[in-house]
């Protein structure tokens, strides 16, 4: 139960991030939606989507990366 509300809550800031115009806050919000959706794919043992949510967050990880260092 408790990784469906993760899961939840997850597609919840990464459709928050979606709608923001702030780049540092759509980062920072698709880096904790993607950990939390990851989370709920491991619970899964989905082959696809735990590679696409690892991929989405180093993304958005390094995004935010890029944004910061300037």
């Amino acid at each position: 139960m408790i990784f469906k509300i993760l899961g939840a809550i997850g597609l919840l800031f990464i459709t928050y991030g979606v709608i923001t115009r702030k780049a540092l806050t759509r980062n920072i919000v698709f880096i904790i939606g993607g950990i939390f959706l990851l989370s709920y794919s491991t619970y899964l043992k989905d082959p696809i989507f735990i590679p696409l949510q690892i991929i989405f967050t180093i993304a958005s990880i390094y995004e935010l990366f890029l944004i910061t260092k300037n």
